[in-house]
């Protein structure tokens, strides 16, 4: 008797009255223990992409233990009783031409590799192999501590990334969305072995995975492979979970990092959508708008037309419950007031003034082509596949995609804006030689 129920194959959409089929046929099994294989097959490609998407991240962490997601990923490339240290992990797939690496977000963690698909099983193997059965070392633990509290003081030494933890941290305050994916010196200390493996069995749980495979790949082997190594994995009793994010704010805020640099680095953030609604298509239009490429507004107006920055863009980040919008731009000490207020007109014109549609339909044309484009390799198309399935639960084919972006209208760009782009919603982190935040408090008023 089978172990696992099957979906079949998608249907190819019909033809985009923008161009060809944007569709990916895919396959999706569900375990009997609940891990999702999904499965993306693509013709006249030689490489196989393989990404196991575990649904938890640093906002699941205990707060004492913060960083021990991103810290435990780093771990489970240290050595398995098959495969004692991590050269011998690495040289199996870069031996035979491929990739591997790993990511840690808030809600979720990723491990991939990309190989030629002649040695697919092979790299299913190894994969399987540091999520299953990795050692965790305590001396390794001891010796990674040290590398990932260096990571930890680069970022302090380095503004341009700084700037970015720092407003998390004033939007969000300690909760777990607003700190360092990280984690800090102190909470990264406080991870031993027992904390660590702990997390881990918490949380890699079957319910938690999903397996994406892209390229040349025959779903009924990549199923067969997931059985064979995960199928016994039993859902742990208890698990982490995230807590709702509260949302307290009524004025405007400004933290200020008082450095002697050359340069000022600054973030505007203003609050977003979660992901968990299907005005998402109107955000990405937003932020499209806003940042997609040297045509975007911030980039025309902030660095082209008044040459105030050499670096400048903008990022919406979507969670589960809630949502920030980030504005970056690193600039001239003498020029940073000027900057900002650059940065907060581009917001109010998009709240204020309707986009035009010539300038509605050129970006829908932008983020069509960037997702098709996207799409030509197979790790692109087991991230497609595989971060859909993790983060919503089920899969869009492109075409459908492009469907919702193209019913988004200029009212509903501009509804949107004057809902998220409020002045007293708005948060700035500033870094550079400053004390006095007054001055900028009333720059965020419009």
């Amino acid at each position: 008797m089978p172990r696992y129920a099957s979906a079949g194959r998608a249907e190819r959409a019909a033809r985009s009255r923008l161009g060809p089929p944007l569709s990916i046929p895919y396959e999706k099994t569900v375990l009997a223990n609940g891990i999702r294989v999904v499965t993306g097959p693509m013709t006249g490609v030689k490489s196989a992409s393989l990404i196991f998407y575990y649904g938890v991240g640093s906002r699941y962490e205990p707060a004492p233990i913060a960083g021990v997601a991103h810290f435990l990923e780093h771990m489970l490339f240290k050595g398995t009783e098959k495969r004692p240290d991590p050269m011998t992990i690495s040289q199996e797939i870069e031996g035979v031409g491929g990739v591997l690496n790993a990511a840690t977000g808030r809600e979720g963690t990723s491990y991939w590799c990309k190989v030629p698909s002649p040695e697919f099983a092979l790299a299913y193997d190894v994969m399987a192999d540091i999520l299953r059965n990795s050692v965790v070392d305590a001396a390794e633990l001891d010796k990674e501590r040290s590398v990932i509290v260096e990571e930890i003081r680069s970022i302090q030494d380095s503004p341009e990334e700084l700037v970015h933890d720092v407003i998390d941290e004033v939007v969000w305050g300690d909760q777990p969305v607003g700190r360092s994916i990280a984690g800090s010196e102190e909470t990264v200390g406080a991870v031993d072995r027992e904390a660590m493996v702990g997390f881990w069995q918490r949380n890699y749980g079957p319910d938690r995975l999903v397996v994406a495979a892209g390229g040349d790949v025959r779903h009924e082997e990549v199923v067969a492979l997931t059985e064979q190594c995960f199928g016994d994995l039993a859902r742990p009793e208890r698990a982490d979970e995230w807590a709702p994010t509260a949302d307290g704010q009524d004025a405007p805020r400004v933290r200020l990092v008082e450095r002697e640099t050359e340069q000022a680095h600054l973030c505007l953030s203003m609050p977003a959508l979660p992901y968990s609604t299907e005005r998402r298509y109107v955000q990405g239009t937003i932020e499209a708008i806003l940042s997609s490429g040297m045509s975007s507004r911030l980039f025309q107006e902030i660095r082209e037309k008044r040459a105030l920055v050499y670096s400048v863009y903008g990022y919406f980040r979507p969670y589960v419950d809630v949502g920030q919008g980030v504005v970056y731009a690193g600039t001239d000490l003498e020029r940073v007031e000027e900057t900002v207020s650059a940065a907060v007109e581009e917001l109010r014109k998009l709240r204020d003034e309707r986009v035009p549609e010539e300038e509605l339909e050129r970006t829908k044309r932008l983020r069509r082509g960037r997702l098709l484009m996207g799409l030509e390799d197979s790790r692109s198309v087991a991230s497609w596949l595989g971060s859909q399935e993790i983060t919503y639960g089920e899969i869009r084919t492109p075409e459908q995609v492009v469907e919702k972006i193209e019913a988004v209208t200029a009212e509903e760009v501009q509804e949107l804006a004057r809902e998220l782009f409020r002045p007293e919603k708005m948060s700035l982190a500033l870094v550079g030689p400053y004390d006095d935040p007054a001055a900028f408090e009333k720059l965020l008023q419009f």
